[in-house]
């Protein structure tokens, strides 16, 4: 505990990279963009296509939806927080050097690849910032005795990947954002530690394939020769005949030249027979089943038509999307928004109508319906398809309709009615 920093929230996290007596004083473009996290993970994993594909939809499908804070009106109602000091740096700019789009992506980016995603808020009100940390730098600690405040408090050890310090970090000023797989339900754990070996599996067929590619697709083969060679003349004369069977040797292209006496004979290894598609496509499946990617979105179109990927759609958002915006939303409001305000009504909410919109022909049906039965004041359907205010900020509905307690009403009868 004794090399752990007290976090000084008074000073500007940034303020020693851009000093002139620090060891970095001249921080180039490629310093900063590694400072500020900003830089792609490396790893094995991320080689494997099905496993970066599932990472880029999760990442970029959190990125499109706009984040709102929002508030519950006094007579049952929802109205958008604009005037929040809260809502323009959580919707537009989390922090200088981030739009709010790649800000969320890359939280979502690093909560799956690593289980775990943490970002320090600094400040506070409009002056509120969010910088995201290096999962791999960040600990969990337990205050078990209680020696930093109250017992079992759990605490944000934070390395500087520059300078090696250690910063002490409380809860309250993390956001920590976890897969759904979890023992102690503090900290997540990663597809990628969970399916290592068939990822493992997949990384391994495509390292044959690029072997093959090398080869020009020719596979091993026997080569007999009568005679006494010895090591080092037999490792020139086979490699003289592999360089004209895999297109090396820059004088002929087509043609493998035999010596008298050798005889070369292929050995046939087909893919096909060993159902190496067939295994790699059930391992691509494997793993964006443990993502929750549906298989029309990593380009398997065998068994979907276009209806059925529109339910897929649907169902990506009700198996998966909703459970991690879920999870966000309650961080976010209750790390960001202090107890009078969560009491006031407001809260933060992902809007998903972004991904479930429909064509303009379904749209304007549903539109119609939800203005006509008074769901929808016409300026409201209007602005949700970008379309100018009217002047028609009334609810409407069809005179036929009545309240369900005056059913009935039509058929009393009293004095000369």
């Amino acid at each position: 505990m004794g090399l752990i920093k007290e976090v000084r929230t008074t000073k500007n996290p940034l303020k020693k990279f851009f000093q002139k007596d620090e060891v970095n004083k001249d921080l180039t473009l490629q310093g900063l963009i590694n400072m500020l996290n900003l830089r792609g993970v490396s790893g094995e994993a991320l080689s494997e296509a099905t496993y970066f594909a599932c990472l880029k939809i999760l990442s970029e499908s959190l990125g499109k939806l706009p984040l709102k804070l929002q508030q519950h009106t006094q007579d049952g109602g929802v109205v958008k927080a604009y005037r929040h000091p809260l809502y323009s740096v959580l919707s537009t700019r989390p922090n200088p050097y981030m739009t709010s789009t790649h800000f969320w992506s890359t939280v979502e980016y690093n909560r799956n690849h690593h289980g775990n995603a943490y970002v320090w808020i600094r400040g506070a009100g409009s002056r509120t910032t969010l910088w995201i940390l290096p999962s791999n730098a960040v600990q969990i600690w337990v205050d078990d005795k209680g020696v930093w405040g109250s017992q079992n408090s759990i605490w944000y050890a934070y390395t500087h990947q520059k300078s090696g310090e250690i910063y002490k970090i409380s809860s309250d000023s993390i956001l920590h954002f976890k897969t759904s797989t979890s023992f102690d339900g503090i900290k997540g754990l990663s597809v990628r530690d969970i399916l290592d070996s068939t990822l493992a599996g997949n990384l391994t067929a495509q390292d044959m394939l690029n072997k093959l590619y090398e080869n020009g697709f020719t596979a091993k083969a026997v080569l007999q020769y009568t005679g006494s060679l010895s090591d080092e003349l037999t490792k020139k004369f086979v490699k003289g005949i592999e360089d004209f069977a895999t297109g090396n040797n820059d004088t002929v292209k087509s043609i493998i030249p035999i010596p008298l006496g050798a005889t070369l004979t292929p050995l046939n290894i087909k893919l096909a027979d060993n159902q190496f598609v067939e295994l790699k496509k059930y391992s691509a499946l494997q793993i964006a089943a443990a993502f929750g990617i549906k298989p029309n979105q990593i380009n398997d179109y065998e068994k979907a038509s276009y209806a059925a990927a529109e339910q897929q759609q649907l169902a990506f958002y009700v198996d998966t999307l909703l459970y991690i915006l879920k999870q966000y939303e309650e961080e976010l409001s209750y790390k960001l928004l202090t107890e009078d305000e969560l009491q006031s009504g407001y809260y933060f909410k992902f809007n998903v109508a972004v991904i479930l919109r429909a064509d303009l022909k379904t749209q304007i049906e549903s539109l119609v319906s939800a203005t006509t039965n008074g769901l929808y004041t016409p300026d409201e359907a209007r602005a949700l398809l970008d379309y100018p205010a009217k002047g028609c900020n009334e609810l409407i509905c069809n005179g036929n309709m009545m309240p369900v307690k005056m059913a009935g009403e039509q058929f009393k009868k009293g004095g000369n009615e």
